[in-house]
Protein backbone atom coordinates (compact mmCIF):
# COMPACT_ATOMS: atom_id res chain seq x y z
CA UNK A 1 0.00 0.00 0.00
CA UNK A 2 1.27 3.69 -1.06
CA UNK A 3 2.28 5.36 2.06
CA UNK A 4 0.92 9.15 0.76
CA UNK A 5 -2.42 9.37 2.59
CA UNK A 6 -4.91 10.74 -0.34
CA UNK A 7 -6.17 10.25 -3.84
CA UNK A 8 -7.84 13.59 -5.72
CA UNK A 9 -10.15 13.44 -8.10
CA UNK A 10 -11.02 16.15 -10.97
CA UNK A 11 -14.48 15.76 -12.04
CA UNK A 12 -15.03 17.93 -14.95
CA UNK A 13 -18.71 17.91 -15.84
CA UNK A 14 -21.24 19.76 -18.08
CA UNK A 15 -21.74 22.81 -15.57
CA UNK A 16 -19.42 22.60 -13.34
CA UNK A 17 -15.89 21.49 -11.88
CA UNK A 18 -14.92 20.16 -8.45
CA UNK A 19 -12.11 18.35 -7.44
CA UNK A 20 -12.31 16.01 -4.31
CA UNK A 21 -9.75 14.24 -2.24
CA UNK A 22 -9.97 10.71 -0.63
CA UNK A 23 -8.76 8.99 1.86
CA UNK A 24 -7.52 5.19 1.69
CA UNK A 25 -11.40 3.74 2.72
CA UNK A 26 -12.78 5.40 -0.59
CA UNK A 27 -14.10 8.46 2.17
CA UNK A 28 -14.16 12.54 1.21
CA UNK A 29 -12.35 14.84 3.30
CA UNK A 30 -12.24 17.41 1.02
CA UNK A 31 -13.18 19.32 -2.10
CA UNK A 32 -14.44 22.47 -3.99
CA UNK A 33 -16.76 22.93 -6.73
CA UNK A 34 -16.98 26.31 -9.10
CA UNK A 35 -19.82 26.62 -11.99
CA UNK A 36 -18.74 27.80 -15.53
CA UNK A 37 -20.85 29.48 -18.21
CA UNK A 38 -23.08 28.21 -20.32
CA UNK A 39 -22.57 29.68 -23.89
CA UNK A 40 -25.44 29.97 -26.26
CA UNK A 41 -24.60 31.67 -29.57
CA UNK A 42 -27.92 30.44 -31.72
CA UNK A 43 -30.00 27.34 -31.50
CA UNK A 44 -29.26 24.30 -31.25
CA UNK A 45 -25.54 25.77 -30.55
CA UNK A 46 -24.15 24.80 -27.01
CA UNK A 47 -20.62 26.13 -25.82
CA UNK A 48 -18.19 26.20 -23.02
CA UNK A 49 -15.12 28.56 -22.72
CA UNK A 50 -12.13 26.19 -22.24
CA UNK A 51 -9.87 28.34 -20.61
CA UNK A 52 -12.84 29.04 -18.61
CA UNK A 53 -12.62 25.60 -17.22
CA UNK A 54 -9.02 25.30 -17.16
CA UNK A 55 -9.60 28.07 -14.51
CA UNK A 56 -11.46 26.62 -12.66
CA UNK A 57 -10.04 23.17 -12.64
CA UNK A 58 -7.10 24.77 -11.03
CA UNK A 59 -9.33 27.39 -8.20
CA UNK A 60 -11.21 24.19 -6.86
CA UNK A 61 -8.30 22.05 -6.56
CA UNK A 62 -6.77 24.98 -4.79
CA UNK A 63 -9.69 24.97 -2.84
CA UNK A 64 -10.31 21.58 -1.95
CA UNK A 65 -6.29 21.44 -1.05
CA UNK A 66 -7.14 24.22 1.58
CA UNK A 67 -10.37 22.82 3.11
CA UNK A 68 -9.11 19.33 3.60
CA UNK A 69 -5.56 20.88 5.21
CA UNK A 70 -2.90 19.12 2.82
CA UNK A 71 -0.74 20.20 0.41
CA UNK A 72 -0.09 18.15 -3.35
CA UNK A 73 2.70 16.55 -1.85
CA UNK A 74 0.16 14.96 0.33
CA UNK A 75 -1.95 13.12 -3.20
CA UNK A 76 -0.54 9.48 -4.51
CA UNK A 77 -2.39 10.25 -7.81
CA UNK A 78 -5.24 12.57 -8.96
CA UNK A 79 -7.97 10.52 -11.38
CA UNK A 80 -9.55 12.84 -14.49
CA UNK A 81 -13.37 12.18 -15.20
CA UNK A 82 -15.05 14.37 -17.35
CA UNK A 83 -18.24 15.19 -19.63
CA UNK A 84 -17.98 12.92 -22.52
CA UNK A 85 -17.80 14.33 -26.25
CA UNK A 86 -17.35 18.08 -25.96
CA UNK A 87 -14.42 18.77 -28.38
CA UNK A 88 -11.66 21.17 -27.83
CA UNK A 89 -9.24 22.67 -30.34
CA UNK A 90 -6.27 24.78 -29.55
CA UNK A 91 -2.87 25.42 -29.98
CA UNK A 92 0.28 23.98 -28.51
CA UNK A 93 2.39 26.94 -29.17
CA UNK A 94 0.43 29.35 -27.51
CA UNK A 95 -1.51 27.19 -25.40
CA UNK A 96 -4.87 29.14 -26.39
CA UNK A 97 -7.91 27.57 -27.09
CA UNK A 98 -8.78 28.68 -31.31
CA UNK A 99 -12.42 28.53 -30.55
CA UNK A 100 -15.61 27.72 -27.77
CA UNK A 101 -15.56 24.39 -26.74
CA UNK A 102 -18.53 22.12 -28.27
CA UNK A 103 -20.70 20.58 -25.73
CA UNK A 104 -21.85 17.27 -25.82
CA UNK A 105 -25.73 18.92 -26.54
CA UNK A 106 -24.88 20.44 -29.94
CA UNK A 107 -26.68 19.56 -32.75
CA UNK A 108 -24.97 21.59 -35.34
CA UNK A 109 -23.37 19.02 -37.38
CA UNK A 110 -26.40 17.30 -38.26
CA UNK A 111 -26.68 18.37 -41.80
CA UNK A 112 -22.97 17.73 -42.07
CA UNK A 113 -23.94 13.92 -41.25
CA UNK A 114 -26.89 14.37 -43.15
CA UNK A 115 -24.58 14.13 -46.02
CA UNK A 116 -22.77 10.57 -45.56
CA UNK A 117 -23.40 7.57 -47.72
CA UNK A 118 -25.56 4.73 -46.35
CA UNK A 119 -22.14 2.57 -46.64
CA UNK A 120 -20.29 5.22 -44.99
CA UNK A 121 -23.03 4.78 -41.83
CA UNK A 122 -22.68 1.42 -41.57
CA UNK A 123 -19.40 1.01 -41.14
CA UNK A 124 -19.15 3.95 -38.89
CA UNK A 125 -21.78 2.36 -36.43
CA UNK A 126 -19.64 -1.25 -37.23
CA UNK A 127 -16.28 0.00 -36.01
CA UNK A 128 -16.73 2.39 -33.49
CA UNK A 129 -21.12 0.70 -31.98
CA UNK A 130 -22.51 3.73 -31.68
CA UNK A 131 -25.06 5.65 -34.06
CA UNK A 132 -24.83 8.85 -36.45
CA UNK A 133 -25.63 11.58 -33.89
CA UNK A 134 -24.11 14.99 -33.52
CA UNK A 135 -23.64 13.85 -29.55
CA UNK A 136 -20.18 12.68 -30.64
CA UNK A 137 -17.24 14.56 -30.93
CA UNK A 138 -15.97 13.64 -34.74
CA UNK A 139 -17.86 15.66 -36.51
CA UNK A 140 -17.74 18.28 -34.00
CA UNK A 141 -13.91 18.42 -34.84
CA UNK A 142 -15.00 18.37 -38.84
CA UNK A 143 -17.14 21.30 -37.85
CA UNK A 144 -13.83 23.10 -36.47
CA UNK A 145 -11.96 21.96 -39.68
CA UNK A 146 -14.55 23.76 -41.94
CA UNK A 147 -15.30 27.18 -39.79
CA UNK A 148 -12.16 27.90 -37.93
CA UNK A 149 -9.07 28.47 -39.84
CA UNK A 150 -6.33 28.10 -37.34
CA UNK A 151 -7.84 24.26 -36.33
CA UNK A 152 -6.09 23.31 -39.95
CA UNK A 153 -2.20 24.70 -38.40
CA UNK A 154 0.71 21.86 -37.33
CA UNK A 155 -0.23 22.66 -34.03
CA UNK A 156 -3.42 22.47 -33.72
CA UNK A 157 -4.61 20.02 -31.48
CA UNK A 158 -7.97 17.98 -30.97
CA UNK A 159 -9.20 16.45 -27.92
CA UNK A 160 -11.95 16.06 -25.30
CA UNK A 161 -12.02 17.72 -22.09
CA UNK A 162 -9.82 15.09 -20.69
CA UNK A 163 -7.33 15.65 -23.05
CA UNK A 164 -7.52 20.04 -22.61
CA UNK A 165 -6.88 19.06 -18.80
CA UNK A 166 -4.32 16.59 -19.18
CA UNK A 167 -2.35 18.32 -21.55
CA UNK A 168 -2.65 21.80 -19.80
CA UNK A 169 -1.81 19.87 -15.71
CA UNK A 170 1.38 18.19 -17.27
CA UNK A 171 2.65 21.39 -18.56
CA UNK A 172 0.94 23.41 -21.50
CA UNK A 173 3.45 24.40 -23.65
CA UNK A 174 5.93 23.70 -21.11
CA UNK A 175 5.56 19.98 -22.49
CA UNK A 176 2.29 18.95 -21.93
CA UNK A 177 1.32 15.30 -22.73
CA UNK A 178 -1.56 15.12 -25.32
CA UNK A 179 -3.25 11.65 -24.49
CA UNK A 180 -6.35 10.35 -23.79
CA UNK A 181 -7.90 7.01 -22.60
CA UNK A 182 -9.87 4.38 -24.08
CA UNK A 183 -12.97 5.02 -22.88
CA UNK A 184 -13.21 9.27 -23.95
CA UNK A 185 -11.81 7.77 -27.65
CA UNK A 186 -14.71 5.38 -27.47
CA UNK A 187 -17.03 8.45 -27.71
CA UNK A 188 -15.82 10.27 -30.57
CA UNK A 189 -16.86 7.93 -34.04
CA UNK A 190 -12.98 7.69 -34.57
CA UNK A 191 -12.25 4.89 -32.87
CA UNK A 192 -12.13 1.15 -33.75
CA UNK A 193 -13.49 -0.73 -31.27
CA UNK A 194 -11.78 -3.96 -31.68
CA UNK A 195 -8.11 -1.97 -32.27
CA UNK A 196 -8.49 0.23 -29.38
CA UNK A 197 -6.87 2.75 -31.81
CA UNK A 198 -7.89 5.80 -34.12
CA UNK A 199 -8.94 3.94 -37.91
CA UNK A 200 -8.14 5.40 -40.70
CA UNK A 201 -11.19 5.55 -42.57
CA UNK A 202 -13.08 6.65 -39.75
CA UNK A 203 -10.74 9.77 -39.53
CA UNK A 204 -10.86 10.08 -43.50
CA UNK A 205 -14.59 10.49 -43.58
CA UNK A 206 -14.15 13.39 -40.60
CA UNK A 207 -11.48 14.75 -42.69
CA UNK A 208 -9.32 14.50 -38.91
CA UNK A 209 -5.47 14.11 -39.26
CA UNK A 210 -3.99 11.20 -36.91
CA UNK A 211 -1.58 13.86 -35.63
CA UNK A 212 -3.75 16.33 -34.51
CA UNK A 213 -5.00 13.55 -31.85
CA UNK A 214 -4.45 12.83 -28.60
CA UNK A 215 -2.57 8.80 -27.88
CA UNK A 216 -4.80 6.27 -26.65
CA UNK A 217 -4.12 5.01 -23.82
CA UNK A 218 -6.14 2.61 -21.07
CA UNK A 219 -8.14 4.25 -17.94
CA UNK A 220 -5.79 3.35 -15.22
CA UNK A 221 -1.75 4.13 -15.81
CA UNK A 222 0.59 6.76 -15.56
CA UNK A 223 0.33 9.18 -18.17
CA UNK A 224 2.18 12.13 -16.49
CA UNK A 225 3.37 14.10 -13.73
CA UNK A 226 1.70 17.55 -12.83
CA UNK A 227 3.40 21.05 -13.46
CA UNK A 228 5.29 22.14 -10.58
CA UNK A 229 4.68 25.46 -11.70
CA UNK A 230 0.49 24.28 -11.69
CA UNK A 231 -1.98 24.26 -8.66
CA UNK A 232 -0.51 21.30 -6.82
CA UNK A 233 2.90 23.15 -6.70
CA UNK A 234 4.57 19.76 -7.30
CA UNK A 235 4.73 16.91 -9.77
CA UNK A 236 1.56 14.29 -8.58
CA UNK A 237 1.18 11.48 -10.86
CA UNK A 238 -1.89 11.98 -13.23
CA UNK A 239 -2.57 7.95 -13.61
CA UNK A 240 -6.52 7.62 -14.02
CA UNK A 241 -8.63 8.90 -17.05
CA UNK A 242 -12.69 8.03 -17.78
CA UNK A 243 -15.91 9.53 -19.25
CA UNK A 244 -18.69 10.23 -16.42
CA UNK A 245 -20.55 7.35 -17.13
CA UNK A 246 -17.80 4.77 -17.20
CA UNK A 247 -16.56 6.31 -13.88
CA UNK A 248 -19.64 5.91 -12.16
CA UNK A 249 -19.18 2.20 -12.88
CA UNK A 250 -15.57 1.94 -11.72
CA UNK A 251 -17.11 4.12 -8.97
CA UNK A 252 -20.20 1.32 -8.47
CA UNK A 253 -17.17 -1.64 -8.56
CA UNK A 254 -19.31 -2.90 -11.64
CA UNK A 255 -15.98 -4.82 -12.70
CA UNK A 256 -17.64 -8.30 -14.13
CA UNK A 257 -19.87 -8.97 -16.99
CA UNK A 258 -23.27 -8.76 -15.90
CA UNK A 259 -22.70 -5.80 -13.31
CA UNK A 260 -24.57 -2.84 -13.98
CA UNK A 261 -25.33 0.99 -12.90
CA UNK A 262 -28.02 2.89 -13.60
CA UNK A 263 -27.32 6.55 -12.63
CA UNK A 264 -30.81 8.95 -12.15
CA UNK A 265 -30.45 12.48 -13.35
CA UNK A 266 -32.55 15.13 -15.45
CA UNK A 267 -32.14 12.02 -18.21
CA UNK A 268 -30.99 8.14 -17.24
CA UNK A 269 -28.02 6.91 -18.13
CA UNK A 270 -27.67 2.88 -17.91
CA UNK A 271 -24.72 0.58 -18.58
CA UNK A 272 -24.51 -2.84 -18.43
CA UNK A 273 -20.70 -4.60 -18.41
CA UNK A 274 -20.67 -6.82 -21.07
CA UNK A 275 -16.63 -8.47 -20.10
CA UNK A 276 -14.30 -8.32 -23.02
CA UNK A 277 -16.75 -9.34 -25.29
CA UNK A 278 -18.40 -6.59 -27.86
CA UNK A 279 -21.94 -7.17 -27.95
CA UNK A 280 -23.21 -4.96 -30.82
CA UNK A 281 -26.95 -4.34 -29.80
CA UNK A 282 -29.99 -4.97 -32.30
CA UNK A 283 -32.17 -3.05 -29.78
CA UNK A 284 -31.30 0.45 -30.12
CA UNK A 285 -28.46 0.40 -27.49
CA UNK A 286 -25.14 1.81 -28.07
CA UNK A 287 -21.09 -0.42 -27.60
CA UNK A 288 -18.64 1.72 -25.81
CA UNK A 289 -15.67 1.04 -23.81
CA UNK A 290 -16.36 0.34 -19.88
CA UNK A 291 -12.70 0.80 -19.10
CA UNK A 292 -9.47 -0.46 -19.85
CA UNK A 293 -7.20 -1.34 -16.36
CA UNK A 294 -3.48 -1.04 -17.40
CA UNK A 295 -2.60 -3.88 -19.37
CA UNK A 296 -6.00 -5.73 -18.63
CA UNK A 297 -7.75 -6.38 -21.52
CA UNK A 298 -10.53 -3.43 -22.06
CA UNK A 299 -14.29 -4.75 -21.06
CA UNK A 300 -17.32 -3.20 -23.03
CA UNK A 301 -20.59 -1.81 -22.35
CA UNK A 302 -24.09 -1.85 -23.80
CA UNK A 303 -25.43 1.93 -22.80
CA UNK A 304 -28.96 2.77 -22.84
CA UNK A 305 -30.22 6.59 -21.72
CA UNK A 306 -33.78 7.91 -21.46
CA UNK A 307 -34.39 11.86 -22.00
CA UNK A 308 -36.97 12.70 -19.39
CA UNK A 309 -36.97 11.11 -15.47
CA UNK A 310 -35.90 13.50 -13.57
CA UNK A 311 -37.28 15.87 -15.47
CA UNK A 312 -40.21 14.91 -15.70
CA UNK A 313 -40.05 15.73 -11.72
CA UNK A 314 -39.21 19.34 -12.63
CA UNK A 315 -42.39 19.44 -14.61
CA UNK A 316 -44.79 18.70 -12.29
CA UNK A 317 -43.50 21.90 -10.45
CA UNK A 318 -42.55 23.97 -12.71
CA UNK A 319 -45.38 23.62 -15.51
CA UNK A 320 -48.07 21.83 -13.74
CA UNK A 321 -47.37 23.54 -10.02
CA UNK A 322 -49.11 20.18 -8.09
CA UNK A 323 -45.65 20.10 -6.02
CA UNK A 324 -43.40 23.05 -4.78
CA UNK A 325 -40.34 20.98 -4.61
CA UNK A 326 -39.40 17.26 -5.74
CA UNK A 327 -38.99 15.72 -2.50
CA UNK A 328 -42.66 16.25 -2.11
CA UNK A 329 -43.05 13.62 -4.90
CA UNK A 330 -42.51 10.86 -2.63
CA UNK A 331 -45.41 12.05 -0.07
CA UNK A 332 -47.55 12.97 -2.69
CA UNK A 333 -47.27 9.49 -4.26
CA UNK A 334 -47.56 7.46 -1.12
CA UNK A 335 -50.60 9.37 -0.04
CA UNK A 336 -52.19 6.38 -2.88
CA UNK A 337 -51.57 3.28 -3.15
CA UNK A 338 -51.35 2.92 -7.02
CA UNK A 339 -52.07 5.10 -9.74
CA UNK A 340 -55.69 4.61 -10.62
CA UNK A 341 -54.93 3.26 -14.14
CA UNK A 342 -53.19 5.81 -15.16
CA UNK A 343 -49.79 5.95 -17.59
CA UNK A 344 -47.68 9.05 -17.93
CA UNK A 345 -45.23 8.78 -20.53
CA UNK A 346 -42.90 12.37 -20.77
CA UNK A 347 -41.88 12.26 -24.05
CA UNK A 348 -41.80 15.45 -24.52
CA UNK A 349 -39.17 15.51 -27.38
CA UNK A 350 -39.46 12.12 -28.00
CA UNK A 351 -38.53 8.71 -26.98
CA UNK A 352 -34.80 7.54 -26.65
CA UNK A 353 -33.33 4.17 -26.16
CA UNK A 354 -34.77 2.02 -27.30
CA UNK A 355 -37.07 3.14 -29.45
CA UNK A 356 -34.90 6.42 -30.91
CA UNK A 357 -38.90 7.72 -31.74
CA UNK A 358 -38.53 11.46 -32.63
CA UNK A 359 -42.33 11.69 -33.83
CA UNK A 360 -43.28 10.52 -30.37
CA UNK A 361 -44.92 13.43 -27.83
CA UNK A 362 -45.23 12.89 -24.12
CA UNK A 363 -49.03 11.50 -23.54
CA UNK A 364 -51.34 11.16 -20.17
CA UNK A 365 -53.61 7.83 -20.70
CA UNK A 366 -56.33 6.15 -18.48
CA UNK A 367 -57.68 9.04 -16.85
CA UNK A 368 -60.85 9.08 -14.74
CA UNK A 369 -63.00 11.44 -12.64
CA UNK A 370 -61.31 9.35 -9.71
CA UNK A 371 -57.45 10.74 -10.74
CA UNK A 372 -56.09 13.28 -8.57
CA UNK A 373 -52.66 15.34 -8.46
CA UNK A 374 -51.35 12.31 -5.94
CA UNK A 375 -52.11 9.72 -8.60
CA UNK A 376 -50.07 11.76 -11.53
CA UNK A 377 -47.51 12.25 -9.20
CA UNK A 378 -46.90 8.14 -8.70
CA UNK A 379 -47.46 7.91 -12.56
CA UNK A 380 -44.39 9.90 -13.01
CA UNK A 381 -42.56 8.07 -10.65
CA UNK A 382 -43.69 4.97 -12.38
CA UNK A 383 -42.35 6.73 -15.78
CA UNK A 384 -39.09 6.97 -14.52
CA UNK A 385 -38.96 2.80 -13.41
CA UNK A 386 -41.03 1.68 -16.68
CA UNK A 387 -38.54 3.71 -18.92
CA UNK A 388 -35.41 2.17 -17.45
CA UNK A 389 -36.93 -1.22 -17.30
CA UNK A 390 -37.14 -0.70 -21.17
CA UNK A 391 -33.52 0.22 -21.46
CA UNK A 392 -32.30 -2.84 -19.42
CA UNK A 393 -34.94 -5.23 -21.18
CA UNK A 394 -32.93 -4.31 -24.13
CA UNK A 395 -29.77 -4.67 -22.79
CA UNK A 396 -30.78 -7.78 -22.07
CA UNK A 397 -31.83 -9.16 -24.72
CA UNK A 398 -28.58 -8.05 -26.74
CA UNK A 399 -26.09 -9.58 -24.28
CA UNK A 400 -27.87 -12.89 -23.10
CA UNK A 401 -26.88 -11.79 -19.73
CA UNK A 402 -29.17 -12.02 -17.04
CA UNK A 403 -29.83 -9.41 -14.60
CA UNK A 404 -30.21 -9.87 -11.10
CA UNK A 405 -29.49 -6.76 -9.22
CA UNK A 406 -28.85 -3.34 -10.67
CA UNK A 407 -26.55 -0.62 -8.60
CA UNK A 408 -28.06 3.42 -8.81
CA UNK A 409 -26.96 6.45 -8.06
CA UNK A 410 -28.15 10.25 -9.00
CA UNK A 411 -30.75 12.53 -7.30
CA UNK A 412 -33.95 10.39 -7.60
CA UNK A 413 -32.75 7.31 -5.57
CA UNK A 414 -33.66 9.14 -2.81
CA UNK A 415 -36.76 8.77 -3.10
CA UNK A 416 -37.34 5.56 -1.53
CA UNK A 417 -40.70 4.73 -2.80
CA UNK A 418 -39.62 5.45 -6.56
CA UNK A 419 -36.47 2.84 -6.10
CA UNK A 420 -39.15 0.19 -4.46
CA UNK A 421 -41.40 0.62 -7.52
CA UNK A 422 -38.20 0.36 -9.16
CA UNK A 423 -37.71 -3.29 -7.86
CA UNK A 424 -41.04 -4.20 -8.24
CA UNK A 425 -41.09 -2.75 -12.18
CA UNK A 426 -38.04 -4.88 -12.79
CA UNK A 427 -38.36 -8.28 -9.97
CA UNK A 428 -35.00 -7.53 -9.40
CA UNK A 429 -32.96 -5.75 -6.42
CA UNK A 430 -31.95 -2.37 -6.44
CA UNK A 431 -29.15 -1.55 -4.33
CA UNK A 432 -27.97 2.12 -3.45
CA UNK A 433 -24.38 3.24 -2.59
CA UNK A 434 -23.01 4.67 0.62
CA UNK A 435 -21.02 6.64 -0.93
CA UNK A 436 -22.88 8.77 -3.45
CA UNK A 437 -20.14 10.91 -5.21
CA UNK A 438 -19.70 7.63 -7.72
CA UNK A 439 -18.12 9.17 -10.86
CA UNK A 440 -15.42 11.21 -9.09
CA UNK A 441 -14.85 8.30 -6.82
CA UNK A 442 -14.44 5.79 -10.01
CA UNK A 443 -11.94 8.01 -11.53
CA UNK A 444 -10.06 7.94 -7.51
CA UNK A 445 -10.27 4.64 -7.73
CA UNK A 446 -8.73 4.47 -11.60
CA UNK A 447 -5.88 6.57 -10.56
CA UNK A 448 -5.26 4.75 -7.11
CA UNK A 449 -4.97 1.54 -9.36
CA UNK A 450 -2.28 2.43 -11.01
CA UNK A 451 -0.11 3.87 -8.21
CA UNK A 452 -0.64 0.57 -5.79
CA UNK A 453 -2.24 3.06 -3.65
CA UNK A 454 -5.37 0.13 -3.56
CA UNK A 455 -3.38 -3.33 -4.87
CA UNK A 456 -6.57 -4.85 -6.34
CA UNK A 457 -10.09 -4.16 -7.89
CA UNK A 458 -10.78 -6.78 -4.98
CA UNK A 459 -9.50 -4.67 -2.53
CA UNK A 460 -11.51 -1.94 -3.77
CA UNK A 461 -14.67 -4.16 -4.27
CA UNK A 462 -14.81 -4.50 -0.48
CA UNK A 463 -15.08 -0.98 -0.41
CA UNK A 464 -18.38 -0.68 -1.26
CA UNK A 465 -21.03 -0.71 0.68
CA UNK A 466 -24.64 -0.14 0.03
CA UNK A 467 -26.52 2.79 1.60
CA UNK A 468 -29.92 0.65 0.94
CA UNK A 469 -31.76 -2.22 -1.10
CA UNK A 470 -34.61 -2.51 -2.26
CA UNK A 471 -35.92 -6.18 -3.31
CA UNK A 472 -39.28 -6.67 -5.19
CA UNK A 473 -42.43 -7.41 -3.41
CA UNK A 474 -44.57 -7.80 -7.12
CA UNK A 475 -45.75 -10.86 -8.45
CA UNK A 476 -45.00 -12.17 -11.95
CA UNK A 477 -47.91 -11.80 -13.11
CA UNK A 478 -48.47 -7.97 -11.55
CA UNK A 479 -45.23 -6.96 -13.21
CA UNK A 480 -46.62 -8.31 -16.30
CA UNK A 481 -49.82 -6.80 -16.38
CA UNK A 482 -48.07 -3.67 -15.15
CA UNK A 483 -45.83 -3.13 -17.95
CA UNK A 484 -47.87 -4.72 -21.18
CA UNK A 485 -49.76 -1.08 -19.63
CA UNK A 486 -46.79 0.84 -20.10
CA UNK A 487 -46.14 -0.32 -23.76
CA UNK A 488 -49.73 0.53 -24.70
CA UNK A 489 -49.39 3.79 -23.43
CA UNK A 490 -46.33 4.20 -25.18
CA UNK A 491 -47.81 3.37 -28.46
CA UNK A 492 -50.07 6.43 -28.02
CA UNK A 493 -47.16 8.69 -28.02
CA UNK A 494 -46.05 7.47 -31.60
CA UNK A 495 -46.67 9.34 -35.04
CA UNK A 496 -48.08 12.73 -32.89
CA UNK A 497 -45.60 14.66 -34.93
CA UNK A 498 -45.77 14.78 -38.49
Amino acid sequence: MCIVAYIGSLDQGTSSTRFMIFDHSGQVVGQHQLEHRQILPQAGWVEHDAAEIWERVQEVITGALKQANILGSDLAAIGLTNQRETTVVWDVETGQPLSNAIVWQDTRTTDFLSTLSEEQQKSIRHKTGLTIAPYFAGSKMNWFLSNVPAAKNPSARFGTIDSWLLWNLSGGVRGGVHATDVTNASRTLLMNLETLDWDDELLEIFGVSRTSLPEIKSSSEKYAMTDPHGPFGTAVPIAGILGDQQAAMVGQVCFDRGESKTTYGTGNFALLNTGTEIVRSKNGLLTTVCFKLGDQPAHYALEGSVAVTGSAIQWLRDQLGIISNAAETESLASSVTDTAGIYFVPAFSGLFAPYWRSDARGVIVGLTRAATKAHLARAALEAICYQTRDVMDAMVADSGVPMTEMRVDGGITANSLCMQMQADVMGIDITRPLIGETTALGAAYAAGLAVEFWSSTDEVRKQWQQSRRWSATSTADQRATGYAGWKKAVEKTLNWVD
